[in-house]
């Protein structure tokens, strides 16, 4: 069989921008080997030659668990671990997927309904995102697509590898068979309904979104139909950090119900406060029914503090409330902006071992400063800080 111009491309590096893009120039060369083996498995299994390729990313919950199906906030990200495959269409009427190391999957274009047996299977997640693409107006008729899938994305690890492979699939027929129409978020959602429906697992769209935007995303889901999607520029590696997954050896690849059930629990707690969903419900009624006296001012106009030698009240566009004391919040100042002409490298307060910066009578110390951002190093540097800066003040007084 002759080479593949994707082959061919690869072979002579034109790829490897996309490639180190993807996973990193430390990576490029086990990129260019996995590449190379999903191209030669794809002509092995399918006699003929692909046409393009594509990558879905696993993903983990930098915070919002459970919330996406709550229209909360969640702060996502992709992971440098993925699905890879290699696909061409075949005209044949149907979809072909062979994973590496698993029975081929066929799906008939023409039965695009959920059947009855198949949950919980790759084959309803294939079928659950065609179905959902033609009902969009992707013309799937007489059409087909045959993938090879390679995945280091390990099943039911917490990593959202169905996700992957919804996003995937869709990736795939978006490219192949609609022109690239449909966004990053409709292929998420696409991906969710086919779980949803299909796949019979209840979940909300944090994963697919993840998965298909990539990078880090803070995602608002309280219009689910169109969730705000912001992508966060975080680089860790330039901050000095890594982001570490362990694999606890626990796997939920079987936890569906548990799963729907943690749903359900979340609906009957929103039911409790007369809401569908807890985004619905107020912070101060969830306070209320633990037995917390609260007064809620809703962005109150004009506030003030009463009280002489002690806080004893807070007056709020004429409404007094009664306290005992006040904590006042205000958005965070970034050092620079507090003192000009501080030295920072990295985002960081410059120190010496004494904490003086390079302002004369200008300490930092803690998280400020760099990392390891632990309570233990902040409070060593707060002393080293506070002592510095006593024996700066006695030495000033003496000049």
């Amino acid at each position: 069989m002759e080479q593949s111009t994707l082959e061919t491309r690869l072979l002579s590096g034109e790829l490897d921008g996309e490639l180190t893009t993807l996973y990193g120039a430390e990576r490029l060369e086990d990129a260019r080997s996995r590449c190379a083996a999903v191209l030669s498995g794809f002509a092995k299994t399918f006699e003929c030659l692909p046409e393009a390729l594509f990558s879905a990313p696993g993903r983990t919950e930098l915070g919002g668990n459970h919330t996406d199906h709550q229209h909360g906030r969640v702060l996502a990200a992709a992971v440098n671990l993925d699905i890879l495959a290699a696909a061409a269409p075949n005209q044949s009427g149907m979809i072909r997927v062979q994973s590496e190391g698993y029975p081929l999957i066929v799906v008939d274009l023409k039965e695009l309904t959920p059947k009855q047996g198949e949950e919980n299977t790759s084959a309803a997640l294939i079928r659950g995102v065609a179905a959902r693409m033609a009902a969009l107006g992707c013309p799937l008729q007489d059409a087909g697509l045959d993938a090879y899938i390679v995945s280091n994305v390990p099943g039911g690890s917490g990593l959202s590898s169905s996700a992957a492979f919804e996003v995937l699939i869709g990736t795939m027929l978006n490219a192949l068979f609609w022109n690239g129409k449909s966004s990053a978020v409709e292929i998420a959602q696409i991906g969710q309904y086919a779980e949803n429906v299909f796949f019979g697992k209840p979940c909300g769209l944090m994963d697919q979104t993840a998965s298909s935007v990539g990078g880090v995303v803070a995602i608002d889901f309280a219009d689910t139909a169109c969730p705000v999607v912001e992508s966060i520029a975080l680089d860790l590696h330039a901050q000095g950090y890594a982001l570490c997954i362990l694999d606890s050896g626990a796997g939920h690849a079987d936890l569906t119900g548990e799963y729907a059930a943690i749903t359900d629990e979340l609906k009957a707690v929103s039911r409790h406060f007369g809401k569908e969903v807890l985004r619905e419900v107020p912070e101060a009624d969830f306070l209320r029914d633990i037995g917390c006296s609260v007064t809620y001012f809703d962005r109150p106009k004009d506030c003030r503090i009463e009280g002489d030698a002690q806080v004893t009240a807070v007056v709020c566009d004429g409404e007094r409330a009664a306290v005992d004391g006040v904590f006042l919040l205000r958005p965070t100042v970034a050092p620079t902006d507090l003192f000009p002409g501080l030295a920072v490298e990295n985002g960081y307060v410059s120190v010496d071992r004494r904490m003086n910066t390079n302002l004369p009578g200008l300490f930092a110390a803690g998280d400020c400063t760099g990392g390891p951002l632990q309570v233990s190093k902040a409070v060593g540097e707060g002393l080293i800080a506070g002592q510095s800066a006593a024996a700066w003040a006695v030495a000033q007084s003496r000049t």
